[in-house]
């Protein structure tokens, strides 16, 4: 229109804007997206999700490598060395792959780029970079960021954040994690594979806050027989430096005698916060909800016609994928034409090996809430592929309604974990009972037939155990 220069502006590069921007230029909406890093991709894809996942899998190699491991499968491996720069290269290649392919699908499909922070000078106009643009809609689609530990200060060299965790020069020897969530147990598990002593200090009682209660429990024993330090129920009172190294004063949660811990790097991992500082949102007329997020309707409207929001700004989990389905959601909404987007079936994995994944309900969700349900279990000590790979930690569950025998939730702890949520994540979209998951026929050998027999358990009718 000609009052507007963009028909769509997205705010914010991550996961969830450039597929916006990139669906709503699809659509025939004239766009574009203002992002001041210089690459696209968001927090997710410079220094989040990907490069944590290389360093994963390069760490995980390095350690079968390393470790002996293989001998058992007649794979004798002697003299394995880390090159920790070549580690740290090849995940920036990844990275640097995958962000210059957005940058080229935002060419393709004729998305401007704004380089340069947004700010609102009206509900209809931004500044970018200096440069006034108005646009007819505006998705605010800006992320989240580290939560700072109170009194704790991050200096990038000894006391770090997730960011500085992927680019540590050197292993330490001690590493205190501050936060027993995903971040700090993915990070954690690839310095602990890489050399590192690992302790986790976690103010509630079990690492993983807000996973099923019994995949907690079961990946407790899995970390602790690794060999991670686990210190549930205990709170953090101080951290100070001492040259190289830094000293974390704990004591227990509920009160009592404090300890001294010392380190050559604490990570500071208790969470993340929407990103919302600098937006000017009073210019807008938006307010913020008292968790500091940008609250939106079923079509991810806000209260201002014209402005939209989605992924970590809006509530709900901070998820990559949640983030991409509301930004195809969204450019769908904007172009007339319906976009939803079902949070009751957004899967979560923890990318530690065993992966842990969930899907739907936890049991603790369902009694709180008077559901009445069914469970099925099954351990991957019973699953032939498992046993064969000798990959056995970890079991999938699979929980039903009593009455109707929906599926209402699916969790699993395995090496596969975050591939084989997609089945039960599909299976729950289009109302699944655990009849339907247990007739259907899995090849066999399969990680995924513990699925099968999990939703066999529901009846009590599994196979092989």
């Amino acid at each position: 229109m000609a009052d507007y220069d963009f028909d769509v502006l997205v705010i914010g590069a991550g996961p969830g804007g450039y597929v916006a921007a990139i669906r709503a230029a699809q659509l025939g909406l004239k766009t574009a997206c203002a992002e001041s890093r210089e690459t696209l991709g968001g927090t997710c894809l410079n220094v989040g999700c990907i490069p944590s996942k290389a360093l994963l899998h390069a760490s995980e190699l390095f350690e079968e490598a390393s470790s002996g491991a293989l001998a058992k499968f007649g794979v004798k491996i002697a003299g394995a060395e880390l090159d920790l720069d070549q580690m740290h290269a090849e995940k920036a290649k990844a990275v640097k792959e995958l962000t210059g392919g957005i940058e080229g699908l935002f060419k393709k499909n004729r998305v401007e780029w704004l380089k340069g922070r947004a700010a609102f000078t009206a509900a209809d106009t931004v500044d970018v970079g200096g440069r006034r643009v108005r646009a007819k809609n505006i998705v605010i689609a800006t992320g989240s960021s580290v939560t700072p530990l109170p009194g704790v200060t991050v200096d990038d060299e000894v006391v770090i954040d997730s960011t500085g965790a992927l680019a540590l020069p050197k292993v330490p020897e001690q590493l205190i994690v501050i936060g027993g969530g995903v971040i700090g147990l993915e990070l954690g598990s690839v310095w602990k594979r890489l050399g590192a002593k690992v302790t986790v200090v976690e103010y509630l009682d079990q690492i993983l806050p807000g996973m099923d209660g019994e995949v907690r429990r079961e990946s407790a024993k899995i970390f602790k027989k690794q060999g991670f330090v686990l210190k549930t129920g205990t709170k953090v009172t101080k951290v100070e430096r001492n040259g190289a190294q830094a000293t974390v004063t704990v004591e227990p949660a509920a009160g009592g005698a404090a300890e001294t811990l010392t380190a050559d790097a604490v990570l500071v991992a208790i969470g993340r916060r929407p990103n919302v500082d600098g937006l000017n949102l009073d210019a807008a007329g938006l307010t913020l909800n008292n968790r500091g997020q940008i609250a939106v309707d079923h079509d991810f409207g806000t209260s201002v016609p014209g402005i939209w929001a989605i992924g970590d700004v809006t509530p709900g989990p901070m998820l990559a994928h949640k983030a991409e389905d509301e930004g195809i959601a969204v450019a769908e909404n904007i172009a007339g034409l319906t976009g939803i987007v079902n949070h009751d079936v957004i899967p979560g994995v923890v990318y530690t090996h065993p992966e842990i994944a969930g899907v739907g309900k936890t049991e603790e969700e369902l009694a709180a809430a008077n559901v009445a349900f069914k469970v099925g279990k099954f351990p991957f000590l019973a699953n032939s592929r498992a046993k064969t790979n000798r990959d056995t930690d970890g079991f999938v569950k699979v929980i039903a309604d009593a009455q109707s025998d929906r599926v209402l939730g699916v969790h699993i702890i395995s090496s596969l974990a975050g591939t084989m949520i997609a089945q039960a994540a599909q299976a729950m979209e289009f109302g699944a009972t655990s009849e339907d998951i247990a007739y259907t026929c899995h090849a066999h050998p399969t990680h995924s037939e513990a699925i099968k027999e999990a939703a066999m358990a529901v009846t009590g009718k599994p196979i092989h155990m």
